[in-house]
Parts: C-alpha cells; structure tokens; sequence
C-alpha cells in the first residue's frame, strides 16, 4: 500500500539529490544499452530538474556497454578458424574507454531531447586525495547547477591505477556505489538515491521466497542478519557494496534509499515520502524498535491459535465470549480513561465532528458491546455445521461443513467500537485476527486489545487477536497472502482503494456509503419525515446514514417537499441540491452526487418517477443501502426488486442496515462486492465450507464397480 511513511518525512524537505544507476538497469541482455529503462530514468531525471531540484547523476554501465561493443568488434574481424579457439578475456580498461564514450552519447541525445543539458564529469579515487581539487569539483557541480545542468559523473576506469575495474577495492572509493555516497557527502547532497535490479535490501537473495524486504535498515537489528546472494551479473560489487555505501553515508549524515531502478516511478515516489525501497539514516534506530516481530511472524502466531480455539469445545468457545463481556464491563473505567485522552488529543488536533464522534467511548456503548458479545456467544455454534449431506455411492457419505476462513486481518480507522465486534467475531468463527486501528484511537484500541486477549484463555494464547501498531506494516501484512485469507477494510475510500489496489489477498468491503432514501409520491407524510429524520441525524458519520434524498416531483405541488426539508433544516442539516432541487428550494449546487458527507449534511434532488430514482441510485449510489418511502405496495416491490444494493429497504430507515440490529450478533464490516458475503457480515460471512468424506474402502479404480447414487440425505 502506498502511503507516507514517518520515517521518510525528510523527503519533503529535500533540495539535492545523488542518483545512482547500477550496471544492471543501465544495461539489458548481452550488455546493450537498456534503452526503455534509461530514458525513462532521463524523463524523471529532467522532470526534477524542471521543478527546481538539484539533480547529480552517478552512473555505472560504460564497462559492460564497452565489454559488448568490442566482442561485436571481436567477432566481425575474426575468421571462423580464430572463432573456434578459446576467446581471450578483454581488457577492463579498454573496455571502459570504449564504453564510455558511447554511454555519454546516448544520455546527452535523451537529456538534449528533454531540453536538458548534461555535462560529464570523470574522476579517479587518487584525485579525492588533492584538498583542492575537492574544493574546485564542489564550486564546479554548483555552478552547474546554478544553470539547471545536471553533472553525470563515473569513474575514469580507461585510467586508473587500480589493477583492474573488477579486482581491486582499495582507495578512498571502490566502485561507483562508494562513488555515488563519497560525491554525496563532499557535495552536501540532502539525499542519496541507489537504483539496483531488485526492491531493495532483503534478508536473504531475493530469489529466496523467505527472504524480506527491508524498509528501514537498523544496523544494531539486521547487520547480523543478512545474508547476501551473488553479486551483480554486471556490475562491480551487487548489494553488499550498495549496503556499504549507504551504511556509510547514513551514520555520516546523509539519507540513503536504495530501491529498483526498473520502476519509472520509484524516484518520484521516494521524493513524496512513500514507502518505497531500503531507507538508511542516521536516526533509524529511534523509528523501530530491534526486537519487534515481524509481520509473518504475527500473521504465523494468530493462525496457529485459531487451530488451538477451534479445537475447543463449542461450550469453551462460549465462555470466552462470556468472558470477554464481562470485562468490558469490569473494565468500563479504565477503557473510558483511555478513550478520553484519545477524544481530547483528537480535539486539540482539529479533527471534523464526526471523526471526534466516531471516537467516543460512552458507558451506554460499552454497555451496548458486551450484550452484543453474549449475543453472539447464544448464537447456534457456526462452526462444524452441516450444510449438506448427500448419499455418494452405497456406504459413501459426503458432508458439505461451515469452517473458518482462518486468518483476517482488518483495518479500520476512528471507530474502537470496532475493535470489540470485531474481536468477537473472529472468536464465534474460529478464525485468528490482525487488527489496525486508526491513529486517532491508538489509546482505545491498545487498552481493549488487552482487555480481550487477557480474557482469552493459555491454551489459546492471547496471540489469536494481534494488534498492529504501526502504519508502515500493512504493506509487509498485505504481501501475505499464503498466511492471511481475508483483508476486510473498514473506513475511507481512499483506505479501501489503496488496499485493493496493493494486495493479492481477497479483500472484503465498501469504499462508500453514499445512501438513498426515495420520497414517493404515495407515501404517508408522517413516517416519510420519521424515517428521513432518523436515517440522516441518528448517526450522521455512520455509512448506512442517509446521504441523499430523493423526492418524488409531485410532492413539490402539494408542499410535501417543504416539509421534509424543514424537518432536515431545523436539525441543523446543510442541504444541498441537484440541477433541479437547488433551483426549486434556492440551496446551494452539489459538487458531485457522489459524495459520502459523513456529517449533518446531505444531497437533495427532485426526480421524476420511481424509475428516474431507481436510475439515479444505480448511477451514483455505492451499492451499500437505499430505502423507499411509499404506501403504494406495487411501487414498493418494483424498488425492492430493481435496486441493486446490498440492503433495500421499503419504509424503514436506512440506519438498520447494521449487523446487530439484523441479529448477527455483531458485524465485522458491510460489504457491497457480490462474491462470498454482501450486506452487514456478521459471523456466516467469516466462513468457508469444507467436504467430508466417510467411507469404508471405496476406491475409484476407472469408476468401475461403483453405482453412483448421489441421494440428499435430511440432516
């Protein structure tokens, strides 16, 4: 998931940049010139430029591009006698010379196409040795960039007195890596950027379906833990010189990322402060702490408890439930306390009413939750249910049976309400939880997590529910889809589009609540007013709250219309109007239709017929909850049938599409997909089904001698 990380929040304030490029993304296959990577290098390269960054290039590539030129030279001038005789290895210094001339000719024609100048600059570790010459580059690359050039530097390898490019790692520099991380020191660069062929810094060879991506190199916790693959196939020194590099222009003060080269986007996103790559600094040690476990690690530990609780009996899985009631009732205070520095912290900080009203813990809600818990406690044991039972062959018995999914992790933002039906849930269904609760409710959610695993019993472990406390592990969580079976987002749009679009795990949830509730023409006044009033103002920030009301035209006529806007208006609801209805009642114009306000605001348009309703519903509805107001009870059964929502109502409040309030015990989300569950997912949606065969010594053997019967047998 792409968001900003804490730790990169230097990014923003970053002038000058040193860019790296490895051997292995200038060049392809055979040692040519990978022509889409570097241009698309040169695009962002000459964008920065453009928008007032300094940019200083460090390049790798001339010896392997010079390497492929003068075998091509090689074999052309070569007989077919001379081919057949074992090839002599060329020469690295010539090699280099070869190759540079051509590796700056290709990157003066890009820049010189993006209007950029470019200059080249090749230097020599014995030169860094000379304090002037240190003093002359530093104003030399700033008057270059006074003028916007960007200086592309290498190591003059056609003449250095290193034995060869590939053997010797003495000096003051040792390859275009400590390069790169010298020249960003001498030129007070404010971040150094080293583009590899991989993501970044794993724990083992990235080849290695074990190893892990490391998003923030922790000297004291990884430098004994890494164990590198192969060097480069092309360049110098591969991973372990980046590491050495960027080690040492970390703990000497400059910010170091290495991340792929092959993404035309990763430099960009560096600079926006997402996620991306290996970051090294100075203060990484302060951003995570060394013992931490890591993601797989927790997602490992709650799939192993979810096997430990449903190996429990139905009676045992009851009474932590029971358990888990009575101490958040047993611990009103305490959770109270804690919720109230959140509600303060979140005041202080400026956020909207909603939010702040989404965070508040009342006893009336703790109250509220621990009888949802025993509810869901009585409830039928879901677990090991059979669904169906069918007579395969004579003596062949097929069970269809309800089984967990296994582990879910769930992200939710604000609410720590959702914390506990959640909890609660994933105990009912026999299922292991990740939970990551918003920011604005760390408190809250840290104080009922312990609240809930301490009522969870040793032979399960408190392991069973996990708590994520930091942003920056989703994305590591959201890569394990061989240990977690369910995401299940609840909160933002954005919150949800971001997951979908950065994992492979099924993902259950809506991005909107925008609902509707259609005002016929034949509906009875009275209740139209009670069920508006209710859906918009019992809960303006919930997602089943009314978003936007649709009145038949003819109640405009008869002065209907005025009436349920007055009952908005007179409590304090913002209204605004489509095309027809900001006319008509003089409010001001939507933006957008679709538009989820979360608050005491609402859309109001006029339309023309059940039909018009209908249409606008499925144009810019989100598929979440809609409802009908309307005595006309073929009317009604239009609407219900048509609309495709995942709850449609006919004269109730939109405010019922709820979990609870359906007797699910709880809900751990509402989904508007249309696979596996749809609607308020209480405990059925947190299930799968398994098969279960009872025999006694069929085999198949061709199908020959079996006399399939196929019968349903009542369960």
């Amino acid at each position: 998931m792409e968001e900003t990380d804490r730790s990169r929040a230097f990014a923003k304030d970053v002038k000058r940049i040193v860019v790296k490029v490895g051997t292995a993304v200038v060049t392809g296959k055979g040692g040519r010139l990978a022509l889409g990577r570097l241009g698309a290098l040169c695009e962002q390269l000459a964008e920065l430029n453009s928008d007032g960054f300094e940019v200083i290039l460090v390049t790798s590539g001339a010896v392997g591009l010079g390497r492929q030129r003068l075998r091509y030279r090689q074999m052309i001038n070569s007989s077919f006698a001379d081919l057949q005789k074992p090839q002599s290895e060329l020469d690295g210094k010539a090699c280099a010379g070869v190759g540079q001339s051509s590796l700056m000719a290709y990157y003066e024609t890009m820049f010189d196409q993006l209007d950029v100048t470019a200059a080249q600059l090749l230097v020599n570790d014995s030169s860094f040795r000379d304090k002037d010459f240190r003093k002359q580059l530093s104003e030399t690359v700033k008057s270059m960039l006074d003028l916007s050039v960007i200086p592309i530097f290498n190591e003059n390898d056609a003449i250095s007195t290193r034995r060869a490019p590939y053997q010797d790692s003495s000096g003051i520099f040792w390859d275009n890596d400590s390069l790169a991380a010298l020249l960003a020191l001498e030129l007070k660069a404010d971040l150094l950027i080293l583009l590899s062929d991989v993501e970044g810094l794993y724990t083992g060879p990235p080849s290695d379906p074990d190893s892990k991506l490391i998003h923030t190199f922790i000297k004291e916790k990884h430098q004994d833990e890494i164990t590198f693959g192969d060097k480069s196939r092309l360049g110098r020194g591969g991973m372990t010189a980046k590491v050495k590099a960027a080690v040492n222009a970390a703990y000497a003060g400059i910010p170091v990322i290495i991340t792929s080269g092959f993404s035309t986007e990763n430099i960009d996103k560096v600079l926006r402060g997402l996620r991306v790559g290996t970051l090294f600094h100075q203060d990484a040690r302060q951003w995570a702490p060394v013992t931490d476990s890591n993601a797989r690690d927790m997602a490992v530990a709650a799939r192993e408890s979810s096997r430990k609780l449903q190996a429990l009996s139905s009676e045992d899985r009851k009474q932590i439930l029971y358990d888990v009631a009575d101490a958040l009732e047993a611990n009103e205070e305490t959770i109270r306390a804690e919720n109230e520095l959140d509600v303060a912290a979140a005041q202080e900080a400026g956020l909207g009413e909603s939010m702040v009203a989404r965070l508040v813990m009342t006893p009336a809600k703790i109250s509220s939750l621990a009888a949802s818990v025993r509810k869901l406690a009585d409830m039928e044991d879901p677990i090991g249910r059979v669904l169906k039972k069918t007579e395969v062959a004579d003596g062949l018995v097929l069970e269809k049976t309800s089984s967990p999914l296994g582990v879910l992790l769930i992200v939710f933002e604000s609410r720590p309400d959702a914390l506990v039906q959640i909890a609660s849930l994933a105990i009912r269904s026999g299922n292991g939880l990740l939970l990551k609760g918003g920011k604005e409710a760390r408190r809250s959610n840290a104080i009922l997590h312990k609240v809930i695993t301490d009522a969870i019993p040793e032979t399960v472990g408190g392991k069973l529910i996990g708590l994520v406390t930091s942003r920056e592990e989703i994305p590591d969580l959201l890569k394990l889809d061989d240990v977690i079976d369910l995401v299940i987002p609840r909160g933002s749009n954005k919150l949800v589009s971001q997951i979908k679009s950065t994992t492979k795990i099924p993902v259950l949830g809506h991005a909107d609540g925008i609902c509707h509730v259609y005002v016929d023409k034949a509906c009875n006044l009275d209740m139209a007013k009670r069920i508006v009033s209710d859906s918009k103002l019992d809960y303006p920030a919930a997602c089943n709250a009314m978003e936007t009301l649709l009145v038949h035209k003819d109640l405009e006529q008869n002065a209907f219309l005025n009436e349920l806007i007055f009952v908005l208006q007179n409590n304090g609801v913002t209204l605004y109007g489509g095309p027809k209805a900001s006319k008509i009642l003089n409010i001001p114009e939507a933006p957008s239709f679709n538009r989820e306000y979360c608050s005491k605001a609402c859309t109001v348009e006029v339309v023309d017929d059940v039909y018009a309703a209908i249409d606008h519903i499925h144009r810019h509805g989100s598929a979440h909850t809609d409802c009908i107001v309307t005595e006309d009870a073929e009317v009604a059964e239009l609407f219900l049938r048509q609309v495709d929502s995942a709850a449609v109502f006919h004269n109730a409040s939109t405010r019922f599409s709820d979990g609870f309030r359906f007797g699910l015990g709880a809900e751990v989300g509402i989904s508007t997909g249309r696979i596996h569950a749809r609607g308020p997912v209480g405990v059925e949606g947190l299930l799968t089904t398994r098969w279960i065969l009872r025999g006694n010594g069929q085999v198949v053997d061709g199908d020959n001698g079996i006399a399939y019967t196929h019968q349903d047998i009542p369960i």
